[in-house]
């Protein structure tokens, strides 16, 4: 058997995976120019306005800035999984191959896309001034939700995004408990299948001022900041580790609250996307079928066109800090 790359051979339906499993979707994008391994580039422009017209001739001169900002990937993930001969069917070698590949997208990928995604739009808002708050949980109730969604909707630039439609809102659990109760809030609230297949889950979704506020049900990938190397693989979301004699301090991962994130300016960017199977014999790992997978990707928050801040994200974060308990 051909040592195929199996993400491009099945890449519609990996594709397919990917894009109903994950709450992220929409931030998925593959029109990037790569000049080279690992990076890409954008173009970040200015320039300045009109001044007053003199009608005793001449023009007023004006100034542009143009700078090439490189952005590189880092998030670069494999893993692989030797199948004993004796567990597969030769008959059936590719189907057993494809029914690894999407467990694997469905179990590991889907959710570590969207902790990638909202992590690094999180620490992205959380190093920007007036774009990130701290707020304990327990404080959102069905009596101020609605306001309190209202307010973030309104801070800083976010008014500019909302008003082109291109926000995304994402909720706990239990914030969009309290809003489905709340007296001030009149809009419907509805369940939405994210995938297929019996793996996915189901979600509500509503919208306030036209933005969708999407639920986030698995929670354990909705915080700011994760390890994303677990002795088990995967990811968890960093433990509080408090100093002691010969141990450093570790700041524990605080659960988000509120995710604020736009379609024009955040994007989860694909690079590698590799799968390959090897039959026994094409390889020294032992007797049986070998499965690979290897993804580089990353995220990133783009600034706007105008002076080159950012300015269209928000996160607000629970105040505790994650113990594991």
């Amino acid at each position: 058997m051909p040592n195929l790359n199996y993400a491009q051979v099945w890449e519609p339906e990996l594709l397919e995976i990917l894009m109903q499993g994950t709450l992220t979707s929409p931030f998925v994008t593959s029109n990037v120019r790569w000049l080279d391994a690992k990076t890409f580039h954008f173009t970040q422009m200015s320039t300045s306005g009109y001044k007053n017209h003199s009608r005793n001739g001449g023009w007023n001169s004006g100034t542009y800035t143009q700078t090439d900002v490189p952005f590189t990937l880092t998030h670069d993930r494999d893993i692989e999984f030797l199948v004993d001969k004796a567990d597969v069917d030769e008959t059936n070698a590719t189907a057993s191959i494809q029914n690894i590949s999407r467990t694997f997208e469905q179990t590991q990928v889907v959710p570590e896309t969207d902790a990638l995604f909202f992590s690094k739009v999180a620490q992205k808002a959380q190093a920007t001034a007036g774009y990130f708050s701290s707020t304990a949980a327990s404080t959102y109730t069905k009596a101020n939700v609605f306001g309190k969604l209202k307010d973030i909707l309104a801070k800083g630039k976010l008014r500019r995004y909302k008003a082109n439609g291109s926000l995304i809102m994402y909720v706990t659990s239990a914030i969009m408990d309290a809003l489905e109760q709340s007296t001030e809030f009149t809009r419907k609230i509805e369940m939405t299948q994210i995938a297929e297949g019996g793996l996915g889950i189901e979600t509500r979704v509503t919208d306030i001022d036209g933005v969708p506020i999407m639920e986030v049900i698995d929670d354990e990938r909705f915080y700011d900041a994760f390890d994303w190397e677990p002795a088990e693989g995967g990811f968890v979301p960093y433990k509080k580790v408090a100093a002691a004699e010969g141990v450093e301090a570790v700041t524990g991962a605080h659960k988000i609250n509120v995710l604020v994130a736009c379609g024009q300016t955040c994007k989860i960017v694909p690079k590698i996307s590799s799968i390959y199977y090897f039959s026994p014999g094409a390889h020294t790992k032992g007797d049986g079928y070998l499965y690979q997978n290897r993804s580089l990707s990353d995220v990133f928050v783009f600034p706007n066109g105008r002076d080159g801040k950012i300015d269209s994200i928000y996160v607000d974060v629970d105040t505790t800090e994650y113990t594991g308990a």
